[in-house]
């Protein structure tokens, strides 16, 4: 299968987010996050000052896992079943490392 301009928008997409984690002031947060704990809000930073760099860092966590699987030969293939993940599934979510049925 050939999966480049699905590799694409994936890189597209962490470009992106890692410049908004690095705008918005998550990168060092990120490194400290071992326990996956939610970074601290500044004084007086609204609920979406925090949700979005959280958010966002979730995000780029699953696109690097997708990366991963495209490096090491198992992406488009779901890690609960093992059957090959539906193109219309994976166009709509090309991070995910599940199949339609065992994701639902």
């Amino acid at each position: 299968m050939d999966f480049s301009a699905r590799r694409e928008l994936l890189e597209a997409r962490r470009q992106q987010l890692a410049g908004l984690l690095s705008r918005a002031g998550a990168a060092p947060a990120a490194a400290r996050m071992g326990s996956r704990r939610q970074p601290r809000a500044e004084r007086g930073a609204g609920c979406a000052i925090e949700v979005l760099p959280w958010a966002s860092l979730e995000e780029l966590r699953r696109i690097e896992a997708a990366l991963a699987r495209l490096r090491e030969g198992s992406y488009g293939y779901c890690r609960i079943c093992g059957d090959d993940i539906g193109d219309d599934w994976l166009d709509q979510r090309p991070a995910s490392p599940f199949c339609k049925s065992c994701a639902l």
